[in-house]
């Protein structure tokens, strides 16, 4: 009888660097200056939804009045999200990096 041999399969070890591509410092700039738009819109949204929040409870308009309510809700979220995005993006690698 003849036995068969698995191999496993090579262990492959890349690894983000930040040299590996020209223009990569210029990226992380666009990126930087795309979540200052981003902060930006998120304080434009509370403005905007609590002016409609305070419009739609003083005139007794409560379709109005949840939507701004929503509107702050949702651009508070999205502030949250921005200023979390490096956190959340390198725990999610490294938690992906620890998966063998």
């Amino acid at each position: 009888m003849s036995q068969i041999r698995v191999q496993a399969p090579p262990m492959i070890d890349v690894q983000p660097n930040d040299n590996g591509l020209p223009g990569l410092a210029a990226l992380g700039q666009m990126v930087g200056a795309l979540l200052t738009i981003g902060l930006m819109a998120a304080v434009a949204g509370v403005a905007i939804s609590a002016t409609a929040w305070a419009v739609g409870s003083h005139s007794s308009n409560p379709h109005l009045a949840g939507r701004g309510k929503n509107g702050v809700l949702a651009a508070m979220a999205a502030a949250l999200l921005i200023g979390a995005a490096n956190t959340l993006v390198t725990f999610f690698n490294n938690a992906g990096a620890a998966v063998h």
